[in-house]
């Protein structure tokens, strides 16, 4: 009991840190958000940011998690954390100089991209190499917390201090922030030592290679796919996801040329802090609550009710309408990602978690780079096309991808596979 206290305890060593990184990344999104719209007026130069700084998470989740296996996972989350300081770094150097170029602002979020990679799987892993199962939805709660805070914390913060200065403050803070999880982890690794999981069997009883044995890399993706493909409800749960966060990351685009085609960025950060609290609400409930039962359920009705919230979002040019359906969107999101986490999470040999969650990343977060690559530009030809504002432009495709949300929520409800995942969970 009390070693899985002290555990439980490094957990939260753990989530400290992350929690503190997210509130700087979120400056940082913010900031590079408003200042790329107003100096091009076009959603689509703000999507280009967005891809550039997701593209490296998604190409090197793979072998991230492969490395996660093979190597400390706390050296890896220290590394990748803060080397990823270099790209912000990049970018503040260049605004110190004159205004920086749109070039300029995507090589750097993509090199603090390429290194922020190495830390997701690394940081998932550890999780369980700390926790009991018991303990796994309560924690999902806690880093529903942390990465929310770059949603309620970080704008009104990013919005205020940007009423009296410039975005060159936010991208300081931002660099400051990488210390406490390179700190938290090095503290973690002290006590622990290296975290990797001991040897196991698969579902079938069929051994994996021990640990001390180096295993090409080609056979480590190999046996990240195996854990997905053996299971037909984890695959098919992962592939309705890549659909999942394709609207997630329309919403997430266009949200910001939306609200700044009517308000001013103080306005902005405001509207997204109060639209945040859902997620906040969200959080704490499981962290203090977590869910017993009923996941795939759970996971199907907040999908829905996040693409109803997505929906009313773009409606009206409403502050009050936006804050409302904004609220509801995002108490949606830690209740889906709780339930995605534990199906996945318990269905997996924890020997291959750092590989399976590679590739899950990988696969699940295709959706991103789409919609990162596609809404923008979507925007800006609805807005030409039907004589709108970028804002409205931007408002009917958000519309569109909640309806195709709520679609998407009934299909995976309907999928045998993937209710028989939380059979298994429970035997």
């Amino acid at each position: 009991m009390n070693l899985h206290k002290n555990n439980f305890l490094k957990f939260m060593v753990l989530w400290a840190g992350e929690l503190i990184s997210s509130i700087g990344g979120g400056l940082t999104s913010f900031g590079l958000g408003v200042y790329v719209f107003q100096q091009s007026g076009s959603a689509a130069s703000t999507s280009m940011v967005m891809l550039l700084a997701f593209l490296p998470t998604l190409l090197l989740s793979v072998p991230a998690g492969v490395l996660a296996d093979r190597h400390d996972r706390r050296v890896l989350m220290m590394i990748g954390d803060g080397f990823s300081a270099f790209g912000i770094l990049y970018v503040l150097a260049c605004m110190i100089q004159g205004e920086a170029d749109l070039y300029q602002i995507c090589i750097g979020v993509f090199i603090s991209s390429a290194f922020s990679a190495l830390l997701e799987p690394a940081y998932r892993a550890t999780v369980t190499d700390l926790l009991t199962k018991e303990e796994y939805s309560k924690a999902s709660g806690m880093v529903s917390i942390a990465g929310s805070a770059r949603f309620f914390i970080s704008p009104i913060l990013a919005g205020t201090l940007l009423a009296v200065s410039d975005i060159k403050l936010l991208l300081a803070i931002d660099i400051c922030t990488f210390f406490p999880t390179v700190i938290g982890a090095a503290m973690v690794k002290r006590e622990i030592g290296e975290g990797r999981a001991t040897p196991m069997t698969d579902c079938r009883g069929e051994g994996y290679p021990e640990k001390g044995e180096r295993e090409s890399f080609g056979e480590s993706l190999k046996q990240g796919w195996k854990a997905i493909a053996g299971r037909h409800g984890i695959l098919a749960l992962v592939t309705v996801s890549a659909l999942i966060t394709y609207f997630m990351g329309t919403f997430q685009t266009l949200a910001q040329p939306l609200i700044l085609d009517f308000a001013d960025s103080a306005a902005l950060g405001i509207g997204e802090t109060i639209c945040a609290c859902g997620m906040l609400a969200s959080g704490l409930f499981l962290g203090i609550r977590g869910i017993k039962r009923g996941y795939v359920k759970k996971l199907s009705v907040s999908l829905f009710g996040a693409g109803i919230g997505m929906a009313g979002f773009g409606i009206r040019e409403n502050f009050f309408s936006i804050c409302l359906f904004g609220i509801l969107f995002f108490a949606m999101l830690p209740f889906a990602n709780n339930c995605l986490d534990y199906l996945v999470r318990t269905n997996i040999p924890d020997e291959l978690q750092g590989r399976a969650w590679g590739v899950i990343g990988f696969i699940s977060q295709i959706g991103y780079v789409v919609a990162y690559g596609t809404a923008g530009v979507a925007a800006d030809r609805v807005a030409v096309w039907f004589r709108l504002s970028i804002g409205r432009g931007a408002a009917w495709v958000i519309i569109t991808a909640g309806g195709l949300l709520c679609m998407t929520a009934l299909l995976l409800y309907a999928l045998k596979s993937v209710r028989g995942l939380e059979r298994n969970s429970d035997d």
